[in-house]
């Protein structure tokens, strides 16, 4: 499961309404029929038109000052593993997404509690996804796609007559680069705007600055720690506790689908290896073995490329920590925020 939660894009990217981010939601239904349209949902309504999602949005931005995000975006991309155990089924994640914005509002911390129904959201299912430019794959292949390009013009030139040179010398250097490139899909080198093959759904969410009265500001920005202020002479409750959020968001995930999540794909996992790598790997050794073997399996999917397994668990740890770092550094490269 992968997570992120950014503010509204300012300047250049989006102006002060929400209709330009909702005009790129609606992109997959430009030429879907009716009936295979996926619509916006709130918490209530399965059916919200991309106008209503507009007005809603754009009207709820009392006392905000003007260079304020009117709205955050939270990107909801669960893996292909968990993809398959729902059988992409939209209905399911439909549910998943209202449990989870409960446990968007009650990681809240402020003087009162939060809900759901607290909160003026609404979310879109897409089940399309294509690369970017700063995807890791796209970066690693350019110098690759720009030596074949280079290689292509030289061939014009050589066939016009301004260069001289060997055709057929040449496309086999192309072919050559197109072999040496890192990261192909069905035999075409990645590049930004290919579509990416397998299970993509995923969910995009709007949720207002504002509560749904209009009243206060909710804010996933404002760090949790540093949440007590004072304010005319009160201490008052502010802030937004992340690391509660992505957890329950994976454990109301696993509850509602019955997916049963390894140590390595879960986000304790994650956050182990990120800070205390070895510890982590010190625990993948320590799971029963289905579970240990299943998490060799989804690292190797990852791009790691598990070695021999000393019997020394500090020989092990020192052999293949390095590798293991690189490998899920890539991984994580491959694919949205790790929510974290």
């Amino acid at each position: 499961m992968y997570l992120t939660i950014s503010a509204q894009k300012m300047g250049s990217t989006y102006n002060s309404s929400v209709g330009n981010y909702v005009e790129y939601l609606e992109k997959e239904n430009e030429d879907r029929s009716p009936e295979l349209r996926e619509e916006f949902f709130d918490q209530e309504n399965d059916s919200v038109s991309p106008q209503t999602v507009i007005d809603e949005i754009d009207a709820n931005t009392a006392k905000l000052r003007q260079k304020d995000p009117k709205f955050y975006s939270i990107v909801v991309s669960p893996n292909q593993r968990e993809l398959k155990a729902i059988g992409n089924d939209p209905n399911m994640l439909r549910e998943y997404t209202r449990k989870l914005m409960e446990d968007y509002a009650k990681s809240f911390h402020r003087n009162q509690e939060v809900k759901a129904e607290n909160l003026k959201y609404y979310a879109k299912i897409e089940h399309e996804r294509t690369y970017r430019g700063f995807d890791k794959q796209v970066q690693e292949n350019a110098q690759y796609r720009g030596e074949i390009a280079r290689l292509r013009n030289e061939i014009r030139k050589v066939e016009r007559g301004e260069s001289i040179g060997n055709v057929k010398e040449l496309e086999k250097r192309i072919k050559e680069q197109e072999r040496l490139a890192p990261h192909k899909q069905n035999g075409q080198l990645v590049a930004a705007g290919m579509q990416k093959e397998g299970p993509q759904t995923h969910i995009h969410i709007i949720v207002s600055r504002r509560d749904v009265t209009n009243t206060y500001t909710l804010s996933p920005m404002a760090k949790h720690k540093a949440s007590e202020v004072e304010l005319n002479g009160k201490t008052v409750k502010r802030g937004f506790d992340r690391d509660s959020f992505y957890q329950a968001a994976e454990k109301t995930f696993d509850r509602t689908t019955g997916f049963k999540r390894n140590y390595v794909e879960s986000y304790a996992g994650r956050k182990a290896h990120a800070k205390e790598p070895g510890k982590f790997f010190a625990k993948v050794m320590g799971l029963p073995t289905k579970e240990k073997d299943m998490a060799f399996k989804l690292l190797k999917t990852m791009g790691v490329k598990a070695p021999s397994i000393p019997t020394n668990k500090v020989q092990m740890a020192a052999k293949i920590i390095k590798a293991l770092g690189r490998g899920i550094d890539k991984a994580r490269g491959t694919g949205e925020d790790m929510g974290y």
